[in-house]
């Protein structure tokens, strides 16, 4: 009989840690919604990374609008549903993430036509209709949180959405600051990540999006290095497509996320 005691000790003492190594690591965000807002911690790829998310316009702006099957379509609502989606991806994947833009009642939708509303805040703050105090607003939240973070590896997306003429077609564009290497070395793997995928889901049609510099407020007056996506021209039938369907959506964030850990990895 003792010896049987002591054998179950010894097994469950030599088991417990590796059934301890198996049970997933769980986190949860309110702001994802309901249904998304518990996650999975499926690895460290980016543990000791600190993220800034912004996605363009919101509160009394809707940004660009586009008309689909007769109703409107926003851009601070798409931009905001795949920034929820793409701070579900990287916080999945072990990183600190800040949403800087803010709709506690819409958390990730799945919709093809987004509900709009004028509820969004920054980190609680309503959101001036001036254009200037809109971005600094964000810009010193960001910085902020910015001097707060411990991270060595601290960046801040801005997710937006074009408009253009309705036949002008778009893919994605990356742009950084000016001078900026650490912003450039991201935004090209933004767009490799991108470039690869579009090969393998669309062999036949070739990616056009481009990287490049532009001097936009946000990317002047943000302290963390940065990157500003425009997703596609949400007046073209084609491009809706890339917003409407939620699955998209969702490849838009998954494809987002493995180029951040691509930098990460490069940065490291």
């Amino acid at each position: 009989m003792r010896i049987s005691v002591i054998f179950i000790t010894f097994l469950f003492l030599t088991l417990s840690p590796l059934l301890a190594q198996k049970k997933p690591r769980t986190g949860k965000e309110p702001l994802l919604g309901k249904e998304y807002a518990a996650y999975k911690i499926t690895s460290n790829e980016l543990s000791g990374a600190c993220f800034y998310l912004v996605s363009g316009h919101g509160g009394p702006d809707p940004g660009a609008i586009g008309i689909y099957q007769g109703r409107q379509l926003h851009e601070d609502e798409y931009a905001y549903d795949i920034i929820l989606r793409l701070a579900r991806e990287l916080l999945s994947r072990g990183a600190k993430v800040h949403i800087i833009i803010q709709d506690k009642k819409d958390g990730i939708r799945d919709g093809h036509v987004l509900a709009n509303s004028k509820r969004e805040t920054c980190m609680g703050d309503p959101i001036p209709l001036n254009q200037v105090a809109r971005l600094k607003q964000r810009c010193d939240w960001v910085n902020k949180l910015y001097r707060k973070d411990k991270s060595n590896y601290k960046r801040a997306v801005f997710i937006h959405v074009d408009s253009r003429s309705k036949g002008q077609q778009t893919d994605v564009f990356f742009y950084n600051a000016p001078k900026s290497t650490k912003g450039r070395r991201l935004a090209n793997n933004l767009h490799r990540t991108f470039d690869k995928k579009y090969d393998k889901h669309q062999p036949n049609r070739g990616f056009r999006g481009t990287v490049s510099e532009r001097n936009l407020y946000v990317l002047r007056n943000t302290t963390p290095v940065a990157v500003f996506l425009e997703l596609g021209n949400i007046r073209n039938k084609r491009d809706q497509q890339r917003l409407v369907l939620k699955n998209n959506r969702q490849a838009l964030a998954n494809w987002i996320a493995e180029g951040v850990v691509k930098d990460y990895k490069q940065g490291k």
